[in-house]
């Protein structure tokens, strides 16, 4: 497992996916500025707490869901080590019990795979089928962490930042409390 022990400013020079290009160029016309940290596909916990330690901020952990009749879809953000109930979102929203959106879906929305989704995707929904969802718990980090398109890379952004950068989208968030079952006994 290789991550790259440095941390960067700017945006990568290397051969990358147009998303991810799209995703820094939006990123330098909001002058948002960000810290980004270079790795292998960050497909398990532990390699996201590796990455975690160089950019000095938590990895949210980023759900995409959607309803059974696959009609309305939710892009949740909440603290990464908090356990995820479904019931309680859905309850929040005023919806029908939510379940993961398939692969097909998120590629046609947001045009990225399972594992490298965040709200900076939602920078490719012009059609804004994905409403965003995030969990007040979150806000209470002054940064927000997620991958840029794809999963070998992860960028920190001020928390005020990223909430710029969504509502240039038109993707205006819905935040909910989430209870933490591990605190409500369950």
């Amino acid at each position: 497992m290789y991550i790259d022990p440095n941390r960067y400013t700017t945006r990568p020079t290397d051969g990358r996916i147009p998303q991810e290009f799209a995703i820094y160029d939006r990123l330098e016309e909001l002058n948002i500025p960000y810290v980004r940290v270079d790795h292998d596909h960050a497909d398990t916990i532990e390699i996201c707490h590796q990455v975690e330690q160089i950019l000095g901020s938590k990895i949210c952990k980023n759900l995409f869901l959607c309803n059974k009749q696959q009609t309305d879809f939710y892009l949740l953000m909440m603290p990464g080590d908090k356990p995820f109930k479904t019931k309680f979102l859905s309850a929040q929203l005023g919806c029908t019990r939510l379940s993961f959106a398939g692969d097909g879906h998120m590629r046609d929305y947001l045009q990225t795979v399972p594992g490298s989704v965040s709200a900076l995707e939602l920078l490719f929904d012009t059609d804004r089928r994905v409403k965003l969802v995030i969990d007040r718990d979150l806000l209470a980090d002054e940064h927000i962490s997620g991958h840029p398109g794809i999963s070998t890379s992860t960028l920190r952004l001020k928390r005020e930042d990223l909430l710029k950068f969504v509502e240039s989208t038109g993707h205006p968030p819905v935040y909910v409390d989430l209870p933490d079952p591990r605190k409500e006994g369950g």
